[in-house]
């Protein structure tokens, strides 16, 4: 039988699989003897800020791993920063963060846990939630004392504060602080691990100097890979329009999982459902074939197996057979006030902006019956739309009906 030792090396490497970091080295394997030892889990911390009300799945990739930590039997420390996203992270950021309110932050993080919760075990006894105002709301001689463990000249070699620096572009104190926040957080859960993305590597690596600084063993540290988004360019992220909710309704996952390039199949397929690319020894799949059994993947996953097939059943009808769904929701409008404004009824449909509504129009990407809408017709007649079916895009559809 393989000793206590080589065990907590195996484990740790089974944990760490698919990271990008495993920092230090050797240390989460030294971490899971200590809590062998000691017979308990370990406390595994993730921070994130809720300056958005919704996640997708390029959260997945490290709360996934997470999920992975918990089936092991440690202890998940969920650190929802309520307190930290009145600062806002400046990682990859090369502008100060816009301000949110306390309204916006509480009503984010509520829905952030709801969601994380599809993927986290919700066992008290393996998830343990936290916001970090408890304790950030610190007292003036308790702030300064965090603010001596760390110099000037440590927090200027992130990379966005030193390029920004060269620049001669600002940074504020506010930002200069964010790290050390995000620090300390480590030192209130008192956590043995902390995961994050790779461009959380220097935040998660300050927690360290921060913890040894309080007197603490300091964390091991798991660095996960940057999910690209749908467009296969850039970072997933809502406000590039390139992500998959993780609350999506199932046509639109299998969708948007079809749009993605396929040179990002093999990366989606082992972050999000720990598949591995068949090797050199099985038939080689198209990547059409490829991209179908990671859309269905994606769907059971977060939905069901039963809706992954109606949810393929209806893109072949829309995209392949060229056909709109058998059932098809109605949006009633007036007949009465003249012409029909068309980004007005889409935006209140379909839960978009009326600007991104004409965008759509004005790009071709709006059909009215078997007519494909002009650039710039944005009002139609009511006798001309009342029971057509309206198509917004690839997945969305309507029948107008005039009240």
């Amino acid at each position: 039988m393989p000793n206590a030792t080589d065990a907590a090396a195996e484990d740790a490497a089974r944990l760490s699989r698919n990271a990008v970091d495993s920092l230090p080295r050797g240390g989460l394997a030294d971490k899971l003897r200590l809590a062998r030892a000691e017979g308990r889990p370990l406390r595994v911390k993730l921070g994130i800020d809720p300056t958005a009300p919704d996640i997708h799945v390029g959260h997945a990739v490290v709360l996934r791993k997470l999920r992975e930590f918990q089936d092991a039997g440690h202890l998940v420390v969920l650190i929802v920063g309520d307190y930290t996203a009145r600062v806002g992270d400046p990682s990859g950021r090369t502008t100060l963060r816009p301000m949110l309110s306390e309204a916006e932050i509480d009503a984010n993080a509520a829905t952030f846990q709801e969601q994380a919760g599809k993927i986290l075990d919700r066992d008290p006894q393996r998830l343990e939630v936290r916001r970090n105002s408890e304790w950030l709301d610190m007292r003036m001689a308790e702030l300064l004392g965090l603010v001596r463990t760390t110099t000037a000249a440590q927090l200027l070699e992130r990379d966005d504060f030193a390029k920004r620096w060269s620049a001669n572009e600002p940074i504020s104190m506010l930002e200069l602080l964010y790290p050390l926040l995000q620090g300390y957080d480590s030192v209130a859960v008192r956590a043995d691990v902390e995961l994050g993305g790779t461009d959380q590597k220097f935040n998660l690596l300050l927690g360290r100097d921060i913890q040894r600084a309080y007197g603490q063993p300091e964390q091991a540290v798991l660095t996960m890979p940057i999910l690209v988004g749908t467009d296969g360019r850039r970072k997933m992220s809502k406000s590039l329009g390139n992500q998959i909710g993780l609350t999506d309704e199932p046509p639109d996952i299998y969708g948007k999982t079809m749009a993605i390039p396929d040179e990002a199949i093999g990366e989606y397929e082992r972050l999000l459902l720990d598949r591995q690319p068949p090797d050199g020894g099985q038939p080689a799949r198209s990547p059409r074939d490829a991209k179908r059994e990671l859309a269905r993947g994606l769907v059971s996953w977060l939905h069901s197996p039963q809706d992954a097939q109606e949810a393929e059943r209806l893109f072949d009808r829309v995209h392949v057979e060229r056909e709109a769904p058998e059932d098809i929701a109605e949006a009633l409008f007036s007949s009465d006030e003249g012409m029909l404004h068309l980004p007005g009824l889409i935006a209140e449909e379909f839960g978009i902006s009326r600007s991104e509504a004409r965008r759509l129009i004005d790009q071709g990407g709006v059909t009215l019956g078997e007519a494909q809408l002009s650039p710039g017709e944005h009002d139609v007649a009511p006798e001309r739309a009342d029971g057509q079916v309206l198509k917004v895009g690839r997945r969305r559809f309507r029948r107008l009906r005039g009240a």
